[in-house]
């Protein structure tokens, strides 16, 4: 395909065929209860807990790459490398029952090495645009009490510290976009939903599983979940998104570890 040409998303092309209707219920279910569905039920719970707590949404915190065994640096990596891989296997079972179904695992949603320069072109533009407003927003809220103070890491000062926030930063950013964007929105429309209401259900469904954050990581991701399913209908790959997210995860974990405490904008848990 040539450069700047669009690639149809394949979750939008008539005649996408899957699973049986029943089966093909029954595993994204399955898949969501594994991965994001329960981690949205879960910051469901947590925001409840938080809004039910004394004092406000601000002064209590919501920490991410926390430590397991701050006293012992190798069995904390340890736990840090099981976590992330143990993150990644809803990802690998996608890939798997996209395999099973013949449309050619992953590939069918554009996470591969194809098209190298376009996803790493257009993630990195993505990740320009977004990212600044995203802490923009997060101030904001925080400020209005309407968020808690997010600490991305809280890591001891050890030699894996930076590489262990990168590969959690990956993580996250395959996590979500091969889940909540490529796998989602194929079985939906495969299932008969809407395109306007396969982008309602991504969409609210990235907003809910960061509730634990606050109402700010709520509308926040909410929105850039919005983004994200125009941008892969547009593009036909969840490539870029995949980069783009990676690229402000990366941002903000390493950001973090960098600048808390040495400068006087950025909250501290």
């Amino acid at each position: 395909m040539r450069p700047g040409t669009r690639e149809t998303a394949d979750e939008g092309v008539p005649g996408s065929v899957g699973p049986p209707a029943s089966v093909a219920r029954r595993e994204l279910l399955l898949v969501l209860a594994l991965s994001l569905g329960a981690s949205a039920a879960s910051a469901l719970i947590s925001f409840a807990g938080s809004l039910t707590a004394p004092g406000g949404l601000a002064d209590q915190a919501a920490r991410m790459n926390t430590s397991a065994a701050p006293d012992r640096p190798w069995l904390d990596l340890a736990w840090q490398l099981f976590g992330i891989a143990t993150a990644l296997v809803p990802v690998a079972l996608v890939a798997h029952l996209l395999y099973r179904e013949g449309a050619g695992g992953l590939r069918v949603v554009g996470c591969d090495f194809r098209r190298p320069g376009f996803d790493l072109g257009r993630g990195a533009a993505v990740a320009a645009s977004i990212g600044g407003t995203g802490l923009l927003l997060y101030l904001g809220a925080r400020a209005a009490g309407a968020n808690l103070t997010v600490v991305p890491e809280n890591l001891p000062e050890v030699w894996w510290k930076i590489p262990v926030l990168v590969a959690s930063a990956v993580q996250n950013a395959a996590v979500e976009e091969i889940i909540v964007v490529g796998y989602l929105l194929r079985r939906l429309s495969q299932l008969g939903w809407s395109p306007w209401g396969a982008l309602a259900a991504s969409s609210l469904l990235r907003g809910t599983y960061h509730l634990y954050q606050g109402l700010g990581g709520f509308v926040g991701n909410l929105v850039m979940g919005v983004i994200f399913v125009l941008l892969y209908r547009r593009w036909g790959r969840v490539g870029p998104l995949l980069v783009a997210h990676a690229m402000i995860d990366i941002v903000a974990f390493v950001g973090y570890a960098l600048l808390a405490g040495r400068v006087d904008w950025l909250p501290t848990g």
